[in-house]
């Protein structure tokens, strides 16, 4: 039985034209080694698995062939390329940073350094996932990594370039590796699936490219084992099934039953999901997903990112026309504060039914911000004066049964409306000595409106009835109270009312503040007071509040204002003890008593 070798490892490639994605940087690498413009450093970075390793191998190769073809490609079969595919080579050296991060580790390749290589023209050293190195280790390093002897050269390839120090960044060059595309990725696994005689549908092959994110030793890492689980054929429900990937139609069901505002059927739809054994963020997730690639479908210009298997390019745009971008942008952000939300929640169920039941009715929330029939009315800013609006208040009237007999009606216990103020005032007065017998009144009810047509409504339209009944009469009632123009005389009047009303709270200070205070009329509903100190602007501030109040319900406008103005050339005196220092202080009261001061002498204190 042979022995087996993964993907990634047999399908590894072993010239700059097999590499998958990264055509950048193998045409850059080529035309350095053509023209013989190689660097001492280089630096490779970006994701997991987009050939960073396998392209520094590669150049290494080919640098010390023997005999490169014109493209910059090794030849396979001079001694050193077969002692580097043999994997016997001494000139090139790979150290993992990962596990050799120390001091030691950088002197001992320091060391090697030194000695010149047997066979071949450079010695390559290759230190992978550099940004592992000890700060200690990175210094160690500086100097040689700046001047190696001319036969080194240096190749770190890292993940996270941002670990790295400055110093070590300006030493080398760049090349910043990019993920694979999907379709990059395809079609290497489709070839991949021809020599291993494997039947393999392409929906299949696009999953396996998008669950890998880009990472070509990933998607056959992925392919080995699902080619292992199915016994060489791939299909697109036994890939998703292996995978642990929702099929698409679950979350088309989902959008219809949002799009009908069924909630039932969309709990029961994730109850069937949550059955099946997925996860909450795995469906959460994919739900984004979802949602992400109806946006992208509603406009042709940017159909091209739209990440979906073939065969549902067609349904994504049918269901995206359907749909509004309000409603899809705000399941967006529903989506993401619930996946951001999720670890920390601990009833995850319902965490997820409570934003399946937000998207449900987002097309109610949608309709009243947008200002549909329900919608919310909005007031307006209004620049200019505003009125007061009263309105009357009905008077509750009381049932009382009076005896009435005229002369040209013989109609007896007739039935009036009589208002209970004035019965309680007209009530009789008892002697002193008898006591007082109190009218029953009944409870006051109020009078019903004569409204015919109340009659006959039953259901929800006598409420109807009624609603449209007193809106109407609230806007016969409502009275409506010009605004007064701002005028000085009034004002003032208004001002010493006030002042007024500060001497009955005993508030004299305050109140004498307020009649030396000067009123000067600005435009735009504003006035000035004047007043020629600092505390007495303290005074009218503390009853700025009530004080402006009453001004405007005098003049019925809510607009007026007022702001206070300390007279220019008034200078307050600061009293003695404010203007000096603590020094100045006991100087001033050791001159007026001298015993203080030998008292500080003989105690040795500090004026601070």
């Amino acid at each position: 039985m042979d022995k087996f070798v993964v993907s990634a490892r047999k399908y590894r490639p072993q010239t700059f034209d097999t590499v998958v994605g990264q055509k950048h940087i193998t045409t850059t690498l080529k035309n350095a080694i053509k023209t013989s413009q190689l660097a001492h450093a280089y630096l490779f970075c970006g994701p997991r698995g987009v050939g960073k390793t396998t392209c520094a191998r590669i150049f290494a190769k080919t640098i010390n062939c023997s005999n490169p073809s014109p493209e910059g490609e090794a030849c396979d079969q001079c001694a050193s390329c077969k002692s580097f595919n043999e994997g016997t080579s001494l000139n090139i050296s790979e150290l993992d940073a990962a596990s050799n991060n120390s001091v030691e580790d950088i002197r001992t390749l320091v060391e090697q350094v030194r000695f010149t290589p047997q066979a071949g023209k450079y010695k390559v050293y290759i230190i992978d996932e550099v940004h592992m190195l000890s700060s200690a280790a990175f210094n160690a390093f500086l100097k040689t990594l700046e001047e190696p002897p001319s036969y080194v050269v240096f190749i770190l390839a890292t993940t996270e370039k941002h670990k790295l120090l400055p110093t070590i960044l300006s030493r080398c060059q760049i090349f910043d590796f990019k993920r694979i595309t999907n379709n990059d990725t395809v079609e290497h696994l489709e070839s991949i699936a021809t020599n291993e005689h494997v039947e393999a549908e392409k929906t299949a092959l696009q999953i396996i490219a998008q669950k890998s994110e880009g990472c070509m030793r990933d998607a056959l890492s992925i392919m080995d084992k699902i080619v292992s689980f199915t016994g060489g054929k791939l299909t697109y429900q036994n890939t998703i099934e292996n995978l642990n990937i929702l099929d698409d139609d679950y979350y088309f069901q989902l959008l219809e039953a949002f799009q009908k505002e069924d909630l039932p059927a969309a709990l029961l739809l994730y109850n069937e999901i949550n059955k099946k054994g997925f996860d909450g963020d795995v469906f959460l997730n994919g739900l984004e997903d979802f949602f992400r690639n109806l946006l992208v479908a509603r406009d042709s210009k940017a159909i091209e990112i739209l990440d979906v298997v073939a065969g549902f390019e067609n349904k994504y745009k049918a269901a995206a026309t359907e749909t509004s971008a309000s409603f899809i942008i705000s399941a967006l952000n529903i989506l993401n504060e619930a996946e951001i939300n999720y670890k920390t929640a601990r009833n995850k169920r319902l965490h997820i039914e409570m934003a399946l039941i937000k998207i449900n009715y987002l097309q109610q929330a949608i309709g009243f911000a947008s200002g549909g029939e329900s919608a919310v009315v909005k007031k307006k800013l209004v620049n200019g004066p505003v009125v007061l609006r009263t309105k009357q208040i009905t008077n509750f009237f009381t049932e009382k049964v009076v005896n009435t007999t005229t002369k040209d009606s013989n109609t007896q216990g007739a039935r009036v409306y009589v208002d209970p103020a004035v019965i309680q005032d007209k009530q009789p007065t008892a002697p002193k000595d008898e006591p007082v017998s109190k009218p029953t009144i009944p409870a006051a009810k109020p009078l019903a409106p004569s409204i015919p047509s109340l009659k006959k409504a039953k259901g929800s339209n006598l409420l109807q009835s009624m609603i449209s009944q007193q809106q109407e009469e609230d806007r016969l009632n409502t009275k409506v109270i010009e605004a007064i123009p701002l005028e000085i005389n009034k004002l003032q009047q208004v001002w010493n009312a006030y002042a007024d009303e500060l001497v009955k709270l005993d508030k004299h200070t305050a109140s004498n503040t307020f009649r030396l205070a000067r009123l000067d009329i600005l435009p735009n509903q504003t006035f000035t007071v004047t007043v020629q100190a600092l505390l007495q602007q303290k005074f009218i501030d503390q009853e700025r509040m009530l004080l402006n109040e009453t001004i405007q319900d005098a003049f019925y406008n809510r607009n007026i204002s007022f702001e206070i103005i300390i007279e220019e050339g008034v200078v307050e005196e600061i009293p003695l003890h404010q203007r000096l220092n603590s020094r100045e202080k006991f100087a001033l009261l050791a001159e007026k008593f001298p015993q203080l001061k030998n008292l500080k002498d003989k105690l040795r204190l500090e004026i601070e």
